[in-house]
């Protein structure tokens, strides 16, 4: 789910109800593209925020993966760290292939003048945001194939981790409803 900038609805409501409004129900699977690291990232660097507003979303960032993972939902993070002369090389490439264009835009361009501030931000929110029920995992991005094994293979151990104690129903079919229950 890729989440953009909040709406006037959202704007009104506490910071992290757009995102309550999204959580899958038990046995689902919703990947964000984005998320409420918004606050800390995007909104501190572009000035989108106030500090005090800011400085608060970390503690509110961690209580709400602390109530996801009491209730059982997975939360896997990833920051996935190129260097500055890969991103702009991937960003020229993006300008030289027609059907790449669409992914580069001023914008980009402008927030990347801006790479010490957002290289702060991020390095404070990995340390005030990775804990015990939801660690960043660092992803070393340069090389695309890398990273996306890196990337599967934490999501492959971490969906085992949750289903660990966990067996099928008795009674389920190969190929049927898959249902669990915990293991005594």
């Amino acid at each position: 789910m890729s989440v953009a900038a909040p709406s006037e609805e959202e704007r009104a409501q506490p910071y992290l109800w757009r995102f309550w409004r999204h959580v899958p129900r038990r046995g689902r699977l919703l990947i964000f593209d984005r998320s409420w690291y918004g606050r800390v990232l995007v909104e501190r660097v572009e000035g989108f925020c106030k500090e005090p507003d800011w400085m608060r979303a970390y503690s509110e960032i961690n209580d709400f993966e602390q109530q996801l993972a009491r209730h059982r939902v997975v939360v896997v993070k990833f920051w996935l760290a190129i260097s500055k002369e890969e991103q702009y090389r991937r960003f020229k490439e993006r300008e030289s292939i027609a059907f790449k264009r669409f992914k580069i835009t001023d914008e980009d361009w402008r927030n990347r003048k801006k790479w010490d501030q957002y290289e702060k931000a991020v390095c404070d929110m990995v340390d005030r945001t990775s804990t015990s029920v939801a660690p960043w995992t660092l992803v070393e991005a340069n090389n695309k194939y890398y990273a996306r094994i890196k990337v599967l293979r934490t999501l492959v151990e971490a969906i085992e981790g949750a289903l660990a104690g966990f067996e099928p129903a008795a009674g389920v079919k190969a190929g049927g409803k898959s249902q669990v229950k915990r293991r005594k």
